[in-house]
């Protein structure tokens, strides 16, 4: 069994690291197109982001465990629910983004709207001459560490920005409005819904009630952040393990 991570926005493979030591399972973590990689011209929108997950996951050979954050758990639920993939089981640790009632944070709609977003990406790029804020600036007080968040800034440029405008500009209101009703229909794969409620952005009760809807099992990381994986990487690996423990053969 290969695990798959898939990391959100604006990130890079190397989140995972620190938890893919400490699995003991095969592992892969991908790179999201357009984040510090080429962006094929087809990838305009979430769906064929989407898609493109699933052709990637295709390609492991054997049934996997898929892994995503932010937007990579998103892109995870959206596979799982719509596509035929060889997935046995799959853990997101932004479930409430489905919620019928969920409302996008102030950044999001802010980069749903058209010239704020572009100008607000470009004041986020690392300029050659230093000065404003990045988007390292932004995320390290939410966990993301320095070593992450260098990496981040040095990739940011203008395909990156087009790639998150593309990714936010094609899910408004929510996730729920247009592919909510996939997951009305049974899924084989198996489900952990993770909720980081140290995180500012966490929706523990909206988590809660996917979980109920979706009959999958929460877990709740207490004190952790947006990046439980690499604010405390042992004791999400110890979540994830716990959770695949219990799978049937």
């Amino acid at each position: 069994m290969t695990v798959v991570f898939v990391h959100g926005v604006p990130e890079t493979p190397t989140i995972w690291n620190d938890v893919r030591e400490r699995i003991g399972q095969p592992s892969m973590a991908l790179r999201l197109p357009g984040f510090g990689s080429p962006r094929p011209a087809g990838l305009r929108d979430k769906e064929t982001y989407a898609a493109w997950l699933a052709d990637e996951l295709r390609a492991v050979d054997g049934p996997v465990d898929i892994v995503g954050h932010d937007w990579g758990g998103h892109l995870a639920m959206r596979v799982v629910s719509a596509y035929d993939v060889p997935v046995r089981s799959w853990v997101s640790d932004v479930a409430h983004g489905w919620h019928p009632d969920y409302q996008w944070h102030e950044a999001a709609t802010l980069w749903q709207r058209s010239p704020e977003g572009e100008e607000s990406l470009a004041g986020l790029r690392k300029s050659p001459t230093g000065g404003g804020y990045t988007f390292g600036d932004v995320l390290q007080p939410r966990g993301m560490s320095p070593q992450l968040a260098k990496e981040v800034d040095d990739i940011h440029d203008e395909e990156m920005s087009a790639a998150i405008l593309a990714l936010y500009r094609s899910a408004w209101p929510n996730f729920h409005a247009a592919w909510g009703r996939d997951f009305d229909r049974p899924v084989t794969a198996r489900g952990l819904i993770l909720t980081p409620a140290g995180d500012p952005g966490a929706q523990p009760a909206r988590d809660r009630d996917m979980a109920a809807r979706l009959r999958t099992q929460l877990t709740e990381l207490d004190g952790l952040t947006h990046y439980w994986m690499l604010q405390d990487p042992e004791r999400g690996a110890d979540a994830l393990r716990h959770f695949w423990a219990s799978l049937p053969d």
